[in-house]
């Protein structure tokens, strides 16, 4: 897939757990591991808002584009 999850990335930066983020967005453990593997199909706004404000970051932190080399 061309699109790429920092989550993990913007985790460490802002020393925080993935528990941690879960309890303060109010999203599953298990969504937010599935966003963060790169296995989620999609992402709602509403959801990418949430985080970014818990982290304090813009959704170009997290979310990256690469396009598939050939």
């Amino acid at each position: 897939m061309a699109v790429i999850v920092n989550l993990d990335v913007m985790l460490a930066k802002r020393k925080m757990s993935l528990t941690e983020l879960s309890e303060k967005v109010g999203i599953t453990m298990s969504n937010l591991s599935i966003l963060k593997k790169g296995k989620a199909k999609a992402i709602r706004f509403s959801t990418l808002d949430a985080i970014c404000e818990v982290l304090q970051c813009q959704p170009g932190d997290i979310l990256e584009y690469r396009p598939n080399e050939k």
